[in-house]
């Protein structure tokens, strides 16, 4: 028998100012929000930049690029096709039946098969997120002021990838009602990406990346970490 979508379901952490408790999470769609920074003019000028790099410009901005649901996963290791691909660390909104909550998590992608077409190249890699989540109503007030930041391991080097506040990001609400066309809350089993921070440097494959979002109000931190083996490009 075919496996529904409904079928599929993560396990969590759901973190709250009061206590821990397990939370397991039907996953039944996920969204990649892209090109969501709030400076425009800096928005069109990476899709300029990127365009000249053979990767066609996005429809509209912010965009939202659908994928398989179960690319979703907690694990600390991925395999992917090659070492073309990357990590991108963003914040992650994860919509139960109790509440929205909220991890880091990283859209890795394929970057050669970019330039074939970029939802193609986000559905041929999985899609790593923290396994521990914040309530997202406790953070909603000053969430410009949360961190995510990246670090990229390759042979033994660990060096500071991305880094930004949210403040550079457009606010969750306002890309749920986008998506949603002005109903601002994602359904429960809906997990959207938000967007993600320049590179310090280059784009480049690792052997591992380290997430974090930090809240610097409550000192806190999510973190995840996950290893990338890639696989023999035969035929």
């Amino acid at each position: 028998m075919t496996p529904r979508s409904d079928d599929f379901a993560l396990d969590f952490t759901a973190v709250t100012a009061e206590a821990e408790r397990p939370m397991r999470a039907r996953i039944e769609s996920l969204v990649i929000a892209g090109w969501t920074g709030r400076d425009l003019q800096a928005v069109t000028r990476h899709i300029e930049e990127l365009a000249r790099m053979g990767v066609a410009p996005p429809t509209t901005t912010p965009i939202f690029y659908r994928a398989a649901a179960r690319l979703l996963t907690t694990a600390e290791e991925i395999q992917v096709v090659g070492r073309d691909s990357s990590g991108e660390v963003e914040p992650v909104l994860v919509a139960t039946a109790d509440g929205l909550w909220v991890g880091v998590g990283s859209d890795h992608t394929d970057r050669k098969l970019e330039r074939v077409g970029v939802t193609v190249a986000k559905q041929l890699c999985a899609k790593p997120v923290s396994a521990r989540l914040w309530n997202f109503e406790e953070i909603q007030p000053h969430w410009d002021q949360l961190i995510v930041r990246s670090f990229a391991l390759l042979a033994g080097r660990r060096r500071l990838y991305q880094q930004g506040m949210l403040s550079q990001l457009r606010h969750p609400r306002e890309l749920m009602a986008l998506y949603r066309g002005g109903e601002g809350r994602l359904p429960p089993g809906c997990v959207m990406f938000c967007g993600t921070m320049a590179v310090e440097g280059e784009i480049a494959f690792a052997d591992a990346y380290e997430l974090e979002l930090e809240d610097p109000v409550r000192h806190l931190c999510l973190n995840h970490r996950y290893r990338v083996q890639p696989l023999p490009l035969a035929g």
